[in-house]
């Protein structure tokens, strides 16, 4: 713990306190690398570029098209492919689509959000996320911000770049992709997901899993980071109806209640 707060110290953050969860595996599933939840619905992907959906206890695997990150939530189920193609989940299969390449996307509100080849950030508009059924090019736009990973949720847009400085953009209309712009925030993240509800969680390089804390309509952007203490090193995680997911580095998935 020691290292941890010297880190923080040293990189300005507002708060140093321990969140007390309670964690257990999740059913088992083998060198996972990714997870996204939403909207009561849990998804991941393996070391193989599998893309899995969880139905009980059980991981069926959505389609034999192989995915390097996959999302799920009011936007409905996407993914990109290994190519950099973006899918959206249609009639029981991954459709492709034409337009922008994606690293990365995020279906956790109205709109799709995603992070291109060059670390430009791109939204798709609600109009066009629930009315895409696998026909046509999407057209994106630019949300005018170098990112690696982007994730929105009802009060804004968070991001972190390439450096893994921490970004919030407020007020961002599904309908239009419009924000009020970014600001920067204290800390360093290399990945960042927003629930559907609004919480906000992330992962640091060294693995330990931080919530943003302080979040309400009044300062959307919350007030401190709290560390929320695992029993080994993260990669990444996701957040859904209080429940928290988390994978290890060593591929290990397991969710988290407080």
């Amino acid at each position: 713990m020691k290292g941890v707060v010297a880190f923080l110290l040293g990189i300005g953050y507002l708060a140093i306190t321990d969140a007390a969860w309670t964690c257990a595996e999740a059913p088992r599933l083998y060198s996972v690398r990714q997870v996204d939840a939403g909207l009561g619905k849990v998804v991941v992907r393996d070391a193989h570029s599998n893309a899995y959906f969880l139905t009980g206890l059980n991981w069926n695997r959505l389609s034999t098209i192989s995915i390097k990150h996959v999302t799920v939530g009011p936007a409905g189920l996407w993914g990109v492919g290994i190519n950099n193609v973006v899918y959206k989940y249609v009639a029981g299969t991954f459709k492709p689509s034409t337009g922008l390449s994606m690293l990365q996307v995020d279906a956790g509100n109205d709109q799709v959000v995603g992070v291109s080849p060059s670390s430009i950030a791109y939204c798709l508009n609600s109009r066009i996320t629930l009315s895409y059924r696998g026909v046509g090019s999407l057209s994106w736009r630019s949300l005018s911000r170098r990112l690696k990973y982007s994730s929105c949720g009802p009060l804004g847009c968070w991001g972190v770049d390439t450096n893994d400085w921490i970004f919030f953009a407020q007020n961002m209309k599904p309908s239009t992709c419009s924000t009020s712009g970014w600001r920067m925030l204290p800390g360093r993240l290399t990945m960042i997901e927003v629930g559907t509800d609004g919480r906000v969680f992330g992962v640091t390089k060294q693995g330990d899993v931080f919530e943003r804390t302080g979040i309400s309509t009044a300062r959307p952007f919350g007030l401190n980071w709290v560390h929320i203490p695992m029993c080994m090193a993260m990669r990444h995680v996701s957040y859904d109806l209080g429940k928290l997911w988390v994978v290890s580095k060593s591929g290990l998935i397991m969710h988290c209640s407080s």
